[in-house]
C-alpha cells in the first residue's frame, strides 16, 4: 500500500485537470457541430487524455531523475516535478512501469476509436503517442521543438483527436478550437521552465529561456498570449467558432497581469513562485470557458 501511495506523486494529480479541459474542448466542438455526443465515447476520449497526462509526467519523472536532473533542480510548488524518485531510489522500476502501463491504456483507447471511426486518426494518435515517450529525452533538448510540443501535444493533437473521435471528422472548427490550448500551453511548460534554467542547463537541455534568457523569453509567453486570444476573435469572425466563444476574452484580464508580473520578475524565482500559479489557472479556465461556450451555443 505504501509503494501505491508513493506512485501517486508521480502522476502530479494536482495538475491533472489540464488534459480533461483541454479534452473539452473536443468535446464542446464535436457536440456544436452534431448537437449529440455519445456518453460511452465522452468517458472513453476522457479517460484516454488522462492517461496520456499521466502517462508523460511519470516519463518526465523517470527520465529527469536518470538523468540526475532532480539532485539540481530547486523545485516550486508549480515546477521541479515531486522529488519521489530521489528519495525512493528502489521506487524506479515501478515508476517505469507505471508510465508504459498508461502508455499503453492511451493507445488501448486510441486503437478502439480507430476501429470505431475510421484510420484517419492514426496519424494524429502516432504523432501522440511518440511525443508522450519522447518529450523529455529528446523535444527538451530543441529550443523550438520544446517550446511547440506541449501545445502541440494538449491543443491539436489532444482537440482534434477528441473531436475525430467523437465525429469521424476533422473540421477547421476543431482547429480554430484547438489553437487556444496548444498557445496557452505551450505558454504554460515555457513559464515553468524559467526556475530551472540552470539544473537544465547543466544537462544539455536547451529551451528558450536557456537560449535567449527569461527576459526575452518573457515577451514570447505574451506573443503566445496574445495568439490565444486572438485564435478566438478570429474563429468568431471566420464563424467557425459561436459569438459566445467571446467569454473567453474575460481571461485576457488575468492573462494581462500574469504576463506583466512575469516580465517584471523574470529573472527573480521567488517572486514567480505566485506567476507560475496565476498562469496554472490561465490555461485551465480559458479552454474550460470555451469549452462551457460550445456546449451553450
Amino acid at each position: 500500500m505504501q509503494r501505491l501511495k508513493l506512485l501517486l506523486q508521480p502522476m502530479r494529480l494536482p495538475f491533472l485537470i489540464l488534459a480533461p479541459a483541454c479534452v473539452s474542448v473536443g468535446v464542446g466542438t464535436a457536440y456544436w457541430e452534431t448537437g449529440q455526443i455519445g456518453s460511452w465515447n465522452v468517458l472513453l476520449v476522457f479517460l484516454g487524455g488522462l492517461s496520456a497526462h499521466i502517462s508523460v509526467n511519470v516519463f518526465n519523472e523517470y527520465y529527469d531523475f536518470k538523468t540526475g536532473l532532480d539532485q539540481k533542480t530547486q523545485p516550486t510548488p508549480f515546477s521541479g516535478g515531486s522529488g519521489m524518485l530521489p528519495a525512493h531510489p528502489e521506487m524506479e522500476k515501478e515508476t517505469l512501469l507505471l508510465g508504459w502501463l498508461m502508455f499503453m491504456i492511451t493507445g488501448a483507447i486510441g486503437l478502439y476509436f480507430v476501429f470505431v471511426q475510421g484510420w484517419q486518426l492514426v496519424l494524429v494518435g502516432v504523432l501522440g503517442m511518440v511525443l508522450l515517450v519522447t518529450y523529455t529525452i529528446f523535444w527538451v533538448y530543441q529550443p523550438v521543438l520544446s517550446l511547440l510540443a506541449p501545445g502541440i501535444g494538449f491543443g491539436l493533437m489532444m482537440v482534434m483527436g477528441t473531436h475525430f473521435a467523437l465525429t469521424g471528422v476533422y473540421s477547421w472548427e476543431a482547429f480554430i478550437a484547438s489553437l487556444v490550448p496548444t498557445f496557452l500551453v505551450s505558454d504554460l511548460l515555457l513559464l515553468n521552465q524559467f526556475p530551472d534554467v540552470e539544473a537544465d542547463r547543466s544537462i544539455g537541455r536547451r529551451h528558450f529561456p536557456i537560449l535567449v534568457g527569461r527576459e526575452s523569453s518573457a515577451v514570447i509567453y505574451g506573443i503566445f498570449l496574445l495568439l490565444t486570444y486572438l485564435a478566438v476573435v478570429v474563429g468568431v469572425i471566420l464563424q467557425l467558432l459561436p459569438v459566445l466563444s467571446l467569454i473567453t476574452l474575460t481571461t485576457s484580464i488575468l492573462g494581462w497581469k500574469t504576463f506583466r508580473s512575469v516580465q517584471r520578475h523574470a529573472g527573480e524565482i521567488s517572486e514567480l513562485v505566485p506567476v507560475l500559479g496565476m498562469n496554472v489557472i490561465l490555461s485551465i479556465s480559458t479552454p474550460a470557458l470555451l469549452s462551457l461556450s460550445l456546449f451553450l451555443a
